[in-house]
């Protein structure tokens, strides 16, 4: 007699870890961890210029900041980059439970700014972008791979709430 299988709309009583976040291999994290020592000094420039790059690349982005002066170097620009960076920071020091770690960004975006998750995805390639131009060699193909995989968990993490 063969099993059935319980029917697709069974709740599980687990939230699954987003796969990305499961993909970290303990060489990805070592990297990871490597590349932010180099980029921690630098949140507020990184974080403005990442933006600033997101806004010119995918202008659909400004809709989500209609009080900001989004000119390049605004202190706004660079308060909210300074933001984005710190809270990958925190997500740096939690690889290994990144979803506490941004739950309550994962929240805000989710529930009160409803910031659609495409623009997650967006603003991850801008900041691949800042980190390979000031990394330069140091960001090699390894870095790159890893932080892909790293900011993957990342917005996975902060789209969870959208299910």
């Amino acid at each position: 007699m063969s099993k059935q299988a319980p029917p697709p709309h069974t709740a599980t009583s687990h939230q699954p870890t987003p796969p990305a976040a499961t993909m970290l291999t303990a060489e990805d994290k070592k990297l990871i961890q490597q590349a932010w020592e180099k980029a921690a000094s630098h949140q507020e420039e990184f974080g403005a210029e990442a933006l600033i790059r997101m806004f010119t690349a995918y202008p659909q982005t400004k809709t989500y900041f209609p009080h900001f002066d989004l000119s390049p170097g605004s202190d706004q620009i660079r308060g909210h980059g300074k933001k984005v960076l710190g809270a990958l920071g925190n997500a740096v020091k939690n690889l290994d439970n990144l979803s506490q770690a941004m739950s309550e960004l994962s929240n805000l975006h989710a529930y009160n700014l409803r910031v659609d998750p495409v623009n997650f995805k967006l603003l991850s390639q801008c900041i691949q972008v800042v980190l390979a131009v000031h990394m330069g060699k140091d960001y090699t193909p390894e870095v790159h791979a890893a932080f892909d995989k790293f900011l993957s968990a990342v917005s996975a993490v902060l789209a969870e709430k959208y299910r």
